[in-house]
């Protein structure tokens, strides 16, 4: 189990290391232009990591066909969503604003689901709410279209997890990643064409590899994290973001949360912590854990 906790933690930090390439890249290309490249690098990698028995050929079979396409189709608008969102706003706000999605899952899930939830994981979802306007503190700071960004993002991803939830015993894992990055390479293809294109340089384009690369090898990570532990202990380490987000924020883009800011981060690590106790109490088991990101 310590191997397992061990590669996840270093999967979070692979795709904070991703998201914080991003940041870097912005003002240099245009939204769509580094998404497009980040999906084709990151499906360049992961063209080798595909379970046994499945061949990206057949990616396209799909059991269930208009729920794929909504997942791809959430994948695309969140991986637009959170390169805006990073390029625009400090890393910590975004990921706090990220970080609402297993509290939008309960939600979700009451709407969607027909599920009950008891009142310890509606203390979640207040208390999460509760740690965003802690960090974002709306009407005492100026908000940007970032954090909508950024909010909207936790929706889809929260979005996805419901599709998953009815994806995952049917479809394969290559027909999902597969049209989210078909999809991604198109869509942001497309409107990287039609809005402003530019080549990158060869310093540049190392940038890009090293976004994409960082997106499969979380990915990579989080499959043989999976092999040595359980779901319901791998899933608390997604919120080792929140500390990577401080981090790097700090050591690269000048970014220095106040302390209201960390106990908003820490309420909301803690109140997504507490939704899965209160999941894993009730059903014996975590449902709220990103093997695969909601985007590349």
């Amino acid at each position: 189990m310590p191997n397992g906790i061990l590669l996840a933690l270093i999967a979070y930090a692979s795709y904070s290391f991703c998201d914080g390439v991003i940041k870097s890249l912005g003002g240099q290309f245009t939204v769509f232009e580094i998404g497009f490249f980040s999906t084709l690098f990151a499906g360049c990698f992961l063209f080798f990591t595909k379970p046994q028995g499945e061949r990206w050929r057949d990616f396209w079979r799909t059991k269930r066909p208009w729920a794929v396409q909504a997942r791809a189709l959430a994948g695309i608008a969140s991986g637009v969503l959170s390169v805006f969102a990073f390029t625009t706003i400090p890393l910590a706000e975004v990921y706090a604003l990220i970080f609402l999605a297993p509290l939008l899952v309960t939600i979700l899930s009451t709407v969607v689901l027909k599920e009950r939830v008891g009142p310890w994981r509606w203390l979640a979802v207040v208390a999460g709410f509760v740690g965003v306007m802690l960090v974002v503190r709306p009407g005492f700071r100026e908000l940007h279209l970032g954090h909508l960004a950024a909010f909207a993002n936790a929706f889809l991803a929260a979005t996805s997890v419901i599709l998953m939830r009815s994806l995952a015993q049917q479809e394969k894992r290559t027909t999902i990643l597969g049209a989210l990055v078909g999809y991604g390479l198109v869509f942001n293809g497309v409107a990287a064409a039609a809005t402003s294109f530019s080549l990158p340089n060869l310093g540049q384009l190392v940038w890009l590899m090293l976004a994409g690369s960082f997106t499969a090898g979380g990915q990579l990570l989080q499959l043989l994290a999976v092999k040595y532990a359980p779901a319901n202990r791998i899933a608390p380490t997604h919120y080792s973001q929140i500390v990577w987000a401080v981090i790097l924020g700090a050591l690269f883009f000048h970014e220095y949360p106040d302390w209201l800011s960390l106990v908003g981060l820490a309420v909301v690590g803690a109140s997504g912590l507490l939704t899965m106790v209160r999941e894993e109490v009730r059903l014996g088991t975590v449902r709220w854990n990103p093997f695969s990101r909601t985007r590349l």
